[in-house]
């Protein structure tokens, strides 16, 4: 197989051909090898490529057998594996568990060859940090790939590999798909499993997935990642038939709520506008029924549980900093993570309940306001990728942390709050700027309902498919 070859296939088409025998998983592990030596110096998305990638292990049979994987640097863990996430304090750390998550990933057939690019400690939703540099966008290398699963989302844009792990807490699996063109879900709430150590990341808003190029793909990564574990906190119910086999089944009629207006302070670019319109008639063309939704609850509530979860988990970097034998400073930290574990020191004891209270409101509010419709459809992102740098990145020395969080949670104020709720959400590449840059559309269903979200994804990717569009930089197009 040629490197030209290679990079037109999606993770099952990549599967199917090594269990036919017309290729094989070292032979894919070189091929995304060269991948890498060709775009990742100008994309800067792979911070580690594995010297024994040829040999990683990776069950022989699996759903995804022989296909290259990556590690986003935070989140789940690979035993012995460096994981930095994205910071100083952290370089040199080496994880002592393989995650649940890449132990199915390996019975699944999936070999992890590196890890990829994160903003520091995954606070920020742009492609930068001081540990690692800057992550261009393959589509624009002037332009955030988005984050925190920003690595992930531009080598598979790029081609390296055609799926990627990444992590989502408040959008950083949505928006690198959207701003890199890709296929980008967040599950339910306990539908993935964080364990062993990491079962309750900020109580439950945190979940890992993947990044990917097809609606397929997604169906089997459901599969493969989906299931409790002994001790998870949330279990949640588990599907009648398999996600792969949802895509063969009807949708049926839907009840979709249509977001036009913003939800947040970032106006919505007009590109941005259009592509929502064209998706709602779309899908009244196809015989749903489509009803006009306003923000289902007020940034301002969004932006305050935001900026104190963040302050009450500043205590563990204290912790790690002093089982590492350094201190939280300006040469471990960056300045608005700085600023926010320094913020959060001196917190009362009652800011906890504070909190759990306003998570509550906040699920009540939009579980109501929203429980008639069977999806939501909403921008996932008011723009296209940004620049570089700004108001938005954590490396920036200028901005308050209450101003950073406040500028977070309006721009990525129709994401979080799925989050929150619990909700499963998916980012489709279903439109394009007038200047060639990707524009995702999220498709929110029901808590536990990913069922739905595969069907109504498979719709889309049919009537609009995306499999075509090519960003600027490519590998075997170099």
């Amino acid at each position: 197989m040629k490197l030209s070859e290679y990079i037109e296939h999606d993770a099952t088409g990549l599967a199917s051909l090594v269990k036919a025998g017309e290729v094989t998983a070292v032979e894919l592990t070189r091929l995304a090898r060269e991948a890498h030596d060709e775009v990742n110096p100008t994309i800067n998305a792979i911070i580690e490529f594995y010297e024994d990638a040829e040999t990683v292990a990776g069950e022989d049979g699996g759903i995804f057998q022989g296909v290259p994987f990556l590690r986003k640097d935070t989140g789940a863990t690979e035993a012995g594996r460096l994981q930095e996430m994205g910071s100083r304090l952290f370089k040199g750390n080496r994880s002592k568990k393989d995650s649940f998550f890449f132990q199915r990933a390996r019975a699944a057939g999936l070999r992890c060859l590196g890890r990829t690019t994160t903003p520091e400690l995954g606070i920020s939703g742009f492609s930068t940090s001081i540990l690692n540099g800057v992550t261009g966008n393959p589509w624009n290398l002037q332009r955030t790939a988005g984050g925190s699963s920003s690595g992930s989302a531009a080598a598979v844009a790029a081609g390296i590999v055609p799926i990627a792990h990444g992590g989502d807490g408040a959008g950083s699996i949505r928006t690198p798909a959207s701003w890199s063109g890709l296929v980008g879900l967040n599950p339910s709430r306990g539908r993935v499993s964080g364990g062993p150590d990491r079962q309750d990341p900020m109580f439950g808003l945190v979940r890992q997935f993947v990044l990917c190029r097809s609606v397929r793909d997604m169906a089997a990564a459901l599969d493969v990642f989906s299931g409790p574990h002994p001790g998870d906190p949330f279990i949640i119910v588990q599907p009648n038939r398999s996600y792969v086999s949802e895509l063969s089944q009807p949708t049926g009629t839907l009840r979709v709520g249509i977001a036009r207006t913003r939800w947040g302070e970032v106006d919505i670019e007009p590109d941005v506008t259009h592509a929502v319109d064209a998706t709602a008639r779309l899908l009244e063309e196809m015989g749903h029924t489509v009803i006009d939704i306003d923000a289902p609850y007020e940034v301002e509530d969004a932006c305050k549980i935001w900026f104190g979860l963040t302050n009450l988990g500043s205590g563990s970097l204290e912790i790690s900093a002093q089982a590492m034998g350094r201190t939280l400073n300006a040469e471990t930290l960056e300045p608005v993570t700085l600023k926010l574990s320094e913020y959060g020191k001196n917190l009362p004891l009652t800011y906890s309940q504070e909190v759990h209270e306003a998570l509550r409101l906040m699920r009540l509010r939009v579980g109501e306001a929203l429980h008639s419709f069977d999806i939501v459809v909403t921008p996932t992102m008011p723009t296209v990728a940004l620049p570089h740098g700004g108001i938005y990145c954590a490396t920036n020395p200028t901005i308050s942390p209450e101003d950073f969080m406040k500028a977070d949670a309006a721009l990525y104020s129709q994401l979080s709050v799925f989050n929150i709720t619990g909700q499963p959400s998916v980012s489709l590449p279903l439109a394009q700027s007038a200047d060639g840059l990707p524009i995702g559309l999220q498709i929110v269903s029901r808590f536990g309902e990913e069922a739905t979200l595969v069907r109504v994804a498979r719709d889309l990717e049919e009537a609009r498919p995306w499999r075509g569009r090519r960003p600027r930089v490519r590998a075997g197009s170099i």
